[in-house]
């Protein structure tokens, strides 16, 4: 592996990634009314069409699914075609997309929910924290646990989705198994206390992934699907009491779907592990069969690092995309790089979203950019 490194080009699945440079997905609420991608959202992505592979913002299967203002959809006829606004000026620019359809369950709140419904999880356990909504900050409520014979319509949404996004015009979906959300929610037992065949075992906790995954390869093809997933990430009040175990069921039985990749969202130093090995990128180097991409605040050198040890294949990266809009070309340059403005990460306008500059032609790498 010496001779790879982040800008080596990688054939994933029928796709020839021309570097190993992935776009990891950003909520960054920008959605136009009803959901819908705009033109603004379009040269966004299309500024960043040098990445080996674009992952999209999380963008909800259904209206159930919604867990904050700003957010794109996947279900409705207007949102499929702004969604085509943003994968015809990523072509254009000569990238590669994909979709990653999300369901956030209980990381909702009824004035966000069609009828003002409570929304969904596993089991009725509220989490800790507040909903972002147009009327303010609001306590989560205690979600109402699906029942059983509901789980399959869930399914249904994640298949129409990627469906839905086949018509969008990208080269594939990623499904958000990570970060609190439904399939997150279902995974670890923190959150999933279900006696039920959705629950108990990892196996069975992993069920609802499973059916999921199915779904969404019967719709594309095991080779345009990725999942991701973050065994140890705390956000959205999330826990499991051995993270190694529950995950590595899952990752093992996934190994069948020969997927088009795993993407993992590694351990952070101060992750709770209560049981078991730490569930990082070479964890599940031993136990996956198929592509990795590693995720985790990577700068350049530990991305080459992880690379030509062979730990990962590809690399995502958030904040650093975000704000630099052309990364591969200053990782191989060098730098210098943007500095990301935090303060207009979530909704608003153009300003930290489509105006980071990009490295002029034959620029120095002295040239020092943007701060923000």
């Amino acid at each position: 592996m010496s001779g790879t490194d982040i800008l080596s080009p990688f054939a994933l699945g029928p796709l020839t990634l021309p570097n190993r440079v992935v776009m990891a997905p950003m909520t960054r609420n920008r959605a136009g009314p009803g959901n819908v991608p705009t033109a603004m959202n379009a040269t966004y992505y299309a500024q960043r069409a040098g990445a080996g592979l674009i992952v999209s913002e999380a963008t909800q299967v259904s209206p159930q699914g919604l867990g904050y203002p700003g957010t794109p959809g996947i279900h409705s006829a207007e949102q499929v075609e702004g969604w085509k606004l943003v994968t015809e000026a990523v072509h254009r620019a000569g990238g590669r997309m994909f979709l990653q359809l999300w369901h956030v369950g209980r990381i909702s709140h009824p004035v966000l929910q069609p009828g003002g419904a409570l929304p969904v999880a596993p089991s009725a356990i509220a989490p800790k924290g507040q909903a972002w909504t147009l009327e303010g900050m609001k306590d989560y409520v205690t979600p109402r646990a699906l029942e059983a014979a509901e789980i399959a319509s869930v399914v249904e949404d994640y298949r129409r989705g990627a469906h839905h996004a086949r018509a969008a015009g990208f080269d594939g979906v990623e499904v958000h198994g990570a970060n609190g959300y439904l399939i997150d929610q279902f995974l670890r037992d923190g959150s999933n206390k279900r006696t039920d065949r959705y629950g108990g075992s990892p196996l069975n906790r992993a069920r609802f992934l499973f059916e999921v995954m199915e779904a969404v390869v019967a719709e594309w093809g095991a080779a345009r699907v990725g999942v991701r997933l973050s065994p140890t990430n705390p956000f959205n009040d999330m826990r499991d009491s051995n993270p190694a175990a529950t995950f590595a069921t899952a990752v093992n039985e996934l190994n069948r779907l020969e997927l088009a990749y795993l993407h993992i969202v590694e351990p952070a130093p101060g992750d709770p592990v209560p049981a078991g090995e730490v569930p990082d990128i070479r964890f599940f180097r031993k136990i996956w069969g198929g592509a990795l991409i590693a995720n985790k605040g990577y700068d350049l050198a530990r991305a080459n690092a992880v690379i030509r040890e062979g730990a990962a294949d590809l690399v995502s990266f958030a904040a650093l995309f975000l704000a630099n809009p052309d990364l591969p070309e200053r990782f191989r340059r060098g730098g210098p790089f943007n500095v990301p403005d935090r303060k207009t990460f979530y909704g608003g306008g153009a300003a930290g979203y489509t105006d980071y500059p990009a490295l002029a032609a034959g620029q120095p790498p002295s040239f020092r950019g943007a701060t923000r």
